[in-house]
């Protein structure tokens, strides 16, 4: 009988004893066999003790963990971001200084970002050079990483350069995060490009994060034809947020020339 071929798998093992005619484990006390009738004859069958339960769980619980990781790893893989901003934390954000609503507002979009992938809304960073914008959409991208969202975070300029089929697979993706806008060449075909870029990620329901240094009325009145057509579907789904302050490029610039001031003074 097939239930007499299980309760034969499951042989005693050390400790484990019979109570009443089955096999109990001698670890958790728990049975390692049950018995059925089954057209009026008895059946014994194996079954899993709580030890055995516990171990399966812990097994599954690892693997679910390696895959997690590996998951990860190629998501950071294919996030085309550099080993500097595949650092970003929100951790390391001043948040007390002129920024720090705007760093809070990307936070929370982490927060919410099951509804923001669901209304397709994104964020504009705007604001001057080296003020934190492209630092903020990092810490975006890898705190959306971390919980194995796919993320892609780019500059348009390589974007344009790139092949059809990696702007197709930037539909694919949950979340996409495009650097420097206005920074591109003024060419029909990078225009034509971007435009491209962003009218597919609006038809595929896909929220888009862009970072620019230009100011926002230069999003609202676009006197260039082609500049508007981008930027209308930039602010219909993108919510504004400045980035203020003296440029953090330079400010570290400064400390460093000071210190190598105080080395080289002679």
């Amino acid at each position: 009988m097939l239930f007499n071929a299980l309760a034969a798998k499951a042989p005693p093992s050390g400790g484990d004893y019979t109570k009443d005619g089955l096999i109990f484990c001698g670890k958790c006390n728990t049975p390692k066999q049950c018995r059925t009738v089954v057209d009026g004859e008895e059946i014994v069958y194996s079954v899993w003790c709580d030890c055995m339960k516990r171990a399966d769980a812990e097994e599954k619980r690892q693997r679910k963990e390696i895959e997690r990781a590996f998951k990860t790893a190629e998501l950071r893989r294919l996030s085309m971001m550099g080993n500097k901003l595949s650092k970003c934390t929100f951790l390391g954000a001043d948040k007390g200084g002129d920024n720090a609503r705007s760093f809070k507002i990307c936070e929370r979009y982490v927060e919410k970002f099951p509804q923001m992938l669901k209304d397709n809304r994104g964020l504009l960073l705007f604001g001057g050079v080296g003020t934190g914008k492209t630092f903020a959409a990092a810490c975006v991208a890898n705190a959306m990483l971390e919980q194995n969202y796919s993320v892609v975070m780019t500059s348009l300029v390589t974007l344009i350069d790139g092949t059809d089929e990696i702007i197709r697979r930037m539909n694919e993706i949950d979340l996409l995060i495009l650097d420097d806008l206005g920074a591109e060449r003024s060419t029909d075909y990078g225009f034509e490009r971007i435009y491209a870029v962003c009218d597919a990620r609006y038809r595929s329901n896909k929220p888009v994060i862009y970072t620019s240094n230009l100011p926002l009325d230069a999003f609202k009145h676009a006197e260039d034809i082609r500049c508007a057509r981008i930027y209308d579907r930039v602010l219909e789904r993108c919510y504004p947020v400045e980035f203020r302050g003296v440029s953090r490029r330079k400010r570290e610039a400064w400390r460093g020339f000071e210190e190598m001031n105080e080395l080289l003074d002679v």
